[in-house]
């Protein structure tokens, strides 16, 4: 779609004032109305017939009609050209004014949405003016963030009055892409107050446990942040459109030059033999040799038209809007659980399904399903979570305050826990102790968490339902539900977590007067701060978490310490002191934290699962197979993205290296990617396989300008590359990298709004329908529910719909050119005169109705092999674009130049000098002219018999009754009753009877048919012989075996493996302030309905996940 916005001139600042119509609208800034049609009722037909006109086939038959409405020059009726040019223009405007119906359709469904703007925050119903938010759609991230609008705006709270008499001036920064800045000022009352990112929310952003919000419009429509990043959206043409557009001005030039021979032969000819037909042929005044050439020139240029395709892109059209329909009614893409099936959004992209080289997919929803799952732990040196007898989920109906969404599968746990084992208790402790999450309780007992981070939801509900409740927090203390007793702890201090630290620390008083510190954090750094007494309990779980991480869990190490009233005393007064200080306070506070944070005591570890979309590493195999290289690009940490890596089978072990490029500066960038190209080695003995994971910031470097180039080296290099912590833009960036020096296509793969931007960029984008709204959806090419449905979009309908299309534009222009070479050779035996071979109704009807359903049929059906997803690797000659290029063009004029030569020497050789059985003479124009004909329709329609490789019934049906439809025609038009009443336009009389009941003519036909054949059939088995492709490698092998191999075995996940995942990777340094200061504390709700829909996070889903098999047979079917 391409949205039609009309921008104002460039700003250099944007300045509104509240509530004054009249001032803001004198800036002309742009509104959120879109609008991607292209018509309305008045302007449909002139507009559309404008465009058909610019392509130059319809443009040059066009032409081809005035030159036919002169008698000197034409030597065809005009309605040989007007039928096929209005049908094709009927088709097409019919084509168009359905797809601009359904863009109407959609700008009405989003114009008549909400109003979604970037907004200054005005007043809110949480306390000091806080809002909490979910950014997924902007970042992929559904931690929670926190916005707090001015102390003096914050006053005008929910009362109308006062909000409609604000007055505040914004003076602010123009429309960018930055979504991690803004800078401006809010003047109220001749006060001036500073505006920056903390003050504003996005669109795309998603209100969470905040009852309602003001704010002022600053940006709106194609101005927000948000559409900022979602970069232009251009028309996308495959490259067989672009091909073909060469083609054509090739056949143009070709045309031109068989003209102009045929032109000069006439003049030789009228120069040299014209004077001898004077006597029955008198020439016109002033009609000379010269000049008759030049008539000749473009009653020829009339006469060969057929050379110039303009069927062609009406046939390609039909053909793509059916293999369209192939996608959106396959019920192997249909998702029962949603009820979404798959949708061809644009029906002009599919054979380029068939050419991917690299696929650029988002991770969080696309790979992953944004659910984090308790999965397994080690309490002690024991390990629990591993499903035992297939035994189903544990029952938690022991624990009224038990999410009944957890599934746990280890039931040996629940009795550990409640026998009232201490050091398992004591595990729980702190997993429900030691977090940032905020409780919110809607009704008794239905708890719901909002946590910072997915992390920490999964842990904290994992400690709620083995019976250690997190019930409620203040600045002061943590209340928890202990196996039934509510007991509150003191908290005296939070140890935030920040990247150095990774690791989090609280320290409470118990109802007992006994002081601890709870710490969790990356494996590493807590082994670090161990008691040496640890040390063979360190050992096991080590053990434990090398196992954890080989099945792609996410590991956390837990561990607590009892300190010393006293030295807690003397400590509180040192931590006042650091965090006062107006020097080196982060430093001061990191080296307290180190002090206390000594001599820990390993309780144990947690392994998390950040849940894979089901399929998702066999489709990542499958695809690799097929040679498809796969970069994903995501907002997330570092760690998080190397974890998925992992879990989905594209960063492995077993991988020769795997690079990381984290520099700060320009230089470090290119010497980091220098180093990793030096240490590449692909003419090893075995092929060696590398990875590369860089970060945001290297990013932004790496995309300059001078240092592109080495980025893209480096990053080919390797089989898989991520890009962590990516804007949107970036996105876009990388891929239009590729797509500029990469002779390749690509696809984009995203479920957010964030994705919009690279989605556009791509060859081909692809939506998926997931938790993060439509915004990627409304943007594709493509869209479905889950990503294992990429492979078979690539794999099945991406391969057959490019072999389909480059078999239709061989067969169409062998059967043209073959079709017009004939003529050619009839021009040097009709003294040049541009009479025409066939017979026009002949001419007519060959396009339109004798051999275009043949073609249709075997580009909409035919199948070279159908086991497709069980061989990845017949998708590579699409990859090389192997079927259809300026070679594969070449040699089919070479062939159809062949096949006319047969076609019309052999038939003038037979019929030379002819008689019939009863003596009577048969060597006449007309018959010659039928003989010509049915040997040309008859040895094409072989051909297409050879090129298909499936026959079904609409195969077998269109192509024998096209025959059929053909003798019935000229039997019909041949016959007296069609020449008595239109004696002009049907001059065959008799021909037919005439011809056809002679054997010599039907073997005339047989003849040519077989010499037409034989070379073809002849090279095709020596070229299976010595030179076999992978489609013939492969038809062979299930030849021999009969049966189908079985599909393939889905490689296990688990790894021995010395990188364990870090601490909580989507969390944020500052949450534990923000927690001990007690602005996150609700009280009494202003008492106002509700603004804003509460939705519950799908965090809490906590489903188990189980792999299976994909293969062709894998989906439930579509429901009746």
């Amino acid at each position: 779609y391409i949205i039609d916005v009309v921008f104002p001139p460039t700003e250099e600042e944007r300045h509104l004032r509240a509530n004054d119509r009249e001032f803001n609208l004198s800036y002309e800034y742009a509104d959120n109305a879109i609008k991607t049609s292209k018509y309305n009722i008045f302007t449909f037909l002139p507009l559309n017939l404008f465009e058909q006109f610019q392509r130059l086939a319809n443009a040059y038959f066009l032409f081809l009609l005035c030159l036919q409405l002169i008698p000197e020059i034409s030597s065809l009726s005009w309605f040989t050209t007007v039928v096929p040019l209005v049908l094709v223009l009927s088709m097409t405007m019919a084509k168009d004014g359905s797809d601009d119906i359904n863009r109407h359709r959609c700008d009405r469904q989003v114009n008549n949405r909400k109003v979604e703007a970037d907004l200054l925050l005005l007043s809110s119903s949480e306390p000091l003016n806080l809002v909490y938010i979910e950014t997924a759609e902007l970042d992929g991230e559904t931690n929670l963030k926190v916005k707090q609008a001015l102390t003096v705006t914050g006053e005008l709270e929910d009362c109308i009055e006062k909000l409609a008499n604000f007055n505040g001036e914004v003076r602010c920064e123009p429309p960018n892409n930055r979504l991690d800045k803004f800078t401006g000022t809010l003047t109220l009352k001749e006060e001036m107050y500073s505006l920056d990112n903390e003050k504003v929310l996005l669109r795309g952003c998603t209100l969470r446990n905040t009852q309602w919000c003001f704010g002022l419009v600053v940006f709106g429509g194609p101005d927000t942040k948000l559409m900022q990043n979602c970069g232009k959206t251009t028309l996308k043409r495959t490259s067989i459109d672009r091909l073909m557009n060469v083609l054509v001005l090739s056949i143009f030039g070709f045309l031109a030059v068989m003209c102009l021979i045929l032109a000069v032969g006439n003049g030789i000819w009228e120069y040299q033999e014209g004077s001898k037909f004077a006597a029955f042929l008198p020439k016109q005044e002033g009609v000379n040799a010269p000049f008759s050439a030049f008539l000749t020139f473009w009653s020829y240029v009339i006469i060969l038209n057929t050379v110039v395709p303009i069927s062609l892109y009406v046939s390609v059209e039909i053909i793509r809007l059916g293999n369209s329909f192939y996608i959106d009614w396959d019920r192997k893409m249909y998702y029962p659980k949603s009820d979404t099936p798959a949708e061809a959004r644009t029906t002009t992209l599919n054979e380029e399904l068939g050419q991917i080289k690299y696929i650029f997919s988002d991770k969080t929803g696309t790979l992953t399903q944004n659910i984090m799952t308790f999965n397994k732990c080690s309490i002690n040196g024991k390990s629990y979570g591993e499903v035992r007898g297939g035994k189903g989920c544990v029952d938690f109906s022991w624990n009224n305050l038990a999410d009944p969404k957890f599934c746990f599968h280890d039931h040996s746990l629940v009795e550990v826990v409640r026998e009232g084992n201490p050091e398992v208790q004591a595990f729980f402790r702190l997993l429900a102790l030691c977090h940032t999450v905020m409780p919110e309780e809607k009704k008794e007992g239905e708890l719901y968490y909002q946590a910072q981070s997915p992390d920490e939801g999964a842990l904290v509900t994992a400690a709620r339902n083995f019976g250690f409740v997190f019930r409620s927090r203040t600045p002061e203390s943590i209340t928890v539900v202990e196996m039934g007793e509510l007991v509150t702890y003191e908290l005296l201090a939070v140890l935030d977590f920040n990247n150095v630290r990774k690791r989090m620390s609280v320290i409470v008083r118990s109802p007992e007067g006994k002081l601890t510190l709870y710490c969790k954090g990356a494996d590493t750094i807590i082994f670090e701060r161990l008691n040496p007494s640890c040390s063979k309990l360190k050992e096991v779980t080590t053990e434990h978490l090398n196992e954890y991480a080989g099945d792609g869990l996410r590991t956390l190490a837990l561990a607590y310490k009892d300190i010393d009233p006293k030295y807690m005393e003397e400590w509180k007064l040192r931590h006042h002191e650091a965090s006062t200080a107006m020097d080196e306070r982060e430093e001061k506070l990191d080296a307290l934290y180190e002090e206390i944070e000594k001599g820990l005591l390993l309780l144990g570890s947690t392994a998390v699962e950040d849940k894979l979309q089901d399929g998702v590493p066999q489709t990542i195999e499958q695809l690799s197979k097929a040679d498809i290289k796969i970069w994903v690009l995501t907002g997330d940490k570092q760690e998080t993205a190397e974890n998925i890596g992992y879990s989905c089978n594209m960063l492995r072990e077993e991988m020769t290296e795997v690079f990381i490029v984290s520099a700060n500066t320009a230089e470090e960038v290119r010497k980091e990617l220098q180093t990793a190209r030096r240490k590449m080695r692909p003419d090893g003995p075995e092929e060696p396989t590398y990875a590369m994971v860089i970060n945001g910031h290297s990013l932004a470097f790496a995309l300059e300008k001078d240092m592109e180039m080495e980025l893209l080296r480096t990053a080919c290099m390797c089989q898989t590359v991520i890009c962590c912590r990516v804007t949107p833009l970036q996105k876009a960036q990388v891929v239009e990298l590729v797509k500029k020096y990469k002779q390749a296509i690509t696809l984009a793969i995203g479920d957010g709004a964030n994705d919009v931007s690279m989605i556009k960029a791509a060859h081909i984008g692809v939506g998926i329908s997931g938790q993060e709204g439509m915004q990627a959806v409304l943007s594709s090419d493509f869209s479905f529910a889950q990503f294992r449905y990429l492979q078979r979009l690539l794999l099945v309908h991406g391969r057959w719909s490019y072999l389909r299309m480059c078999k239709f534009l061989r067969y169409f222009f062998y059967k043209n050119f073959t079709f017009t070479f004939v003529h050619f050779w009839y021009g040097f035996f009709c003294g040049f005169s541009a009479q025409t071979v066939y017979d026009e109704w002949f001419i007519t009807l060959y396009n339109l109705v004798y051999t275009a359903l043949p073609v249709l049929a075997l580009s909409l059906f035919d199948q070279v092999i159908r086991s497709l997803m069980l061989y990845p690797k017949l998708y590579a000659p699409g990859q090389l674009n192997q079927y259809f290029s300026k070679r594969a063009f070449v040699y089919t004029v070479l062939h159809s130049g062949y096949s006319s030569l047969v076609l019309f020497f052999i038939p003038w050789a037979a019929m030379y000098d002819t008689v019939r059985d009863d003596g009577k003479d048969i060597v006449d124009y007309q018959s010659f002219a039928l003989l010509a004909q049915t040997c040309l329709l008859i040895a094409v329609s072989i051909q297409l018999g050879l090129d298909t490789h499936y026959w079904t019934s609409v195969n077998q049906f269109f192509l024998w009754g096209s025959l059929c439809v053909y003798f019935a025609v000229i039997f019909t038009m041949y016959s007296n009753g069609m020449f008595l009443i239109f004696t002009s336009s049907f001059p065959f009389i008799g021909t037919a009877r005439n011809s056809l009941n002679q054997p010599n003519v039907w073997l005339t036909m047989l003849l040519t048919s077989i010499l037409c054949v034989l070379p073809v059939v002849a090279y095709r088995f020596l070229r299976i012989l010595l030179w076999p492709t992978v489609n013939d490698k492969v038809r062979y092998k299930v030849r021999q075996d009969k049966v189908l191999p079985p599909a393939p075995r889905r490689v296990q996940a688990r790894r021995a493996s010395t990188r364990r995942s870090g601490y909580a990777f989507s969390h944020a340094q500052g949450y534990g302030d923000l927690v001990t200061s007690g602005r996150f504390l609700r009280w009494t709700p202003k008492s106002r309905p509700a603004l804003f829909s509460q939705t519950d996070s799908p965090l809490a889903q906590t489903q188990h996940q189980f792999y299976r098999t994909i293969n062709e047979g894998g989906e439930p079917p579509l429901s009746p």
